[in-house]
């Protein structure tokens, strides 16, 4: 979908974001994945601690975004009016935070500020093939015309996931119309996760993820942000996480333990989701969930590598063994996603 290009926009920096770096300055400046096969949705915790990790498990991170810098949006990869970030999230940022916090690669979602616009990320991916796999964002026009462009991202332009945001769909609409239904089942033919993301909580979308789940079970489903499930507080919440954890009995669906800021009550090391983690763990297995950090929403937070160092503290909580923080910290989306990050 091509956007209107904005005009330069000064950099914006925080001095926050700077002490996040030991070099601030530097601020300045098609393949089908083979999927692991799960066993029955309730796999044991100690299941997943006597299953041996893949070899040479590395630190990935399930999730996180990237955009133009300001000067990068001025030239050639424009900013969704409107959307234009307060943060900066240029690759060459990332790639250093990922250096100083041992992360070897991740999965890159879309950012709504670029939404359908997916040159950006596209050159990223083909620059740095080996470190990251992409996420595409689903469009859900009525006319159908996200189906296409599905194909051609995953074909053309080499992404191998797919996000649908259920609050891009028409108004009224469910990712469980005909559009939806197509897409999700074209990611299935396509053999790429679809991540859900519930920002508005788990309970609004429940049904239709379900719905989905049972009639496309070979299309392998990702929730983002442990589903926005925070540690329950009330009976809302607690309804919540019990549909979350019985969103296990499909073999189909992994949880990402990711964007720890967003879904704890308590400041780093958010050692509130220890009780949600060891739950998690012990519903679907260690090998069907994933840390991702959210950046570059997690630099102001934590740092990107407090929250790699929140997770395994977490972890440690919980108590996690050491085999299911492996799981975690990189092997299962290395499972996913086979021959990437070798």
């Amino acid at each position: 979908m091509a956007v209107t290009a904005t005009k330069l926009l000064k950099p914006l920096i925080p001095a926050s974001v700077l002490s996040r770096c030991s070099n601030p300055a530097s601020l300045l400046f098609n393949h089908k994945p083979s999927f692991i096969s799960s066993a029955a949705a309730k796999m044991a915790t100690s299941e997943a601690d006597t299953k041996p990790t893949p070899s040479k498990v590395k630190i990935i991170d399930s999730h996180l975004h990237v955009w133009a810098s300001p000067e990068e949006a001025a030239d050639k990869f424009p900013y969704f009016p409107g959307q234009e970030p307060t943060l900066p999230g240029h690759v060459d940022f990332l790639l250093q935070c990922m250096e100083e916090a041992g992360v070897d690669g991740a999965l890159i979602v879309q950012p709504i500020n670029h939404k359908f616009d997916h040159s950006l990320v596209t050159s990223v991916l083909k620059k740095y093939p080996s470190k990251f796999v992409g996420c595409c964002l689903a469009n859900p026009a009525e006319d159908g015309i996200g189906i296409k462009q599905l194909e051609q991202l995953i074909l053309k332009d080499g992404f191998r996931a797919v996000r649908f945001n259920p609050y891009l769909w028409p108004s009224g609409q469910q990712m469980t119309n005909e559009v939806g239904k197509a897409m999700f089942s074209k990611a299935g033919e396509l053999g790429v996760p679809v991540g859900f993301m519930c920002m508005k909580g788990l309970n609004l979308h429940i049904s239709e993820i379900e719905e989905l789940c049972t009639e496309f079970p070979s299309t392998t489903v990702l929730l983002d942000h442990l589903a926005f499930c925070k540690p329950p507080s009330n009976d809302e919440e607690s309804l919540a996480f019990s549909n979350l954890l019985k969103l296990s009995r499909f073999p189909q669906v992994y949880v990402k333990f990711s964007a720890l800021f967003r879904v704890s009550r308590m400041p780093f090391p958010y050692q509130d989701l220890s009780s949600p983690l060891s739950q998690v763990v012990s519903s679907f297995g260690a090998n069907r969930v994933m840390w991702g950090s959210d950046f570059p929403y997690v630099v102001p937070e934590c740092g990107y590598k407090g929250g790699r160092e929140a997770a395994s503290l977490i972890a440690n909580e919980a108590p996690l063994s050491p085999s299911e923080l492996e799981w975690i910290m990189g092997g299962t989306i290395m499972q996913l996603f086979q021959d990437q990050w070798l």
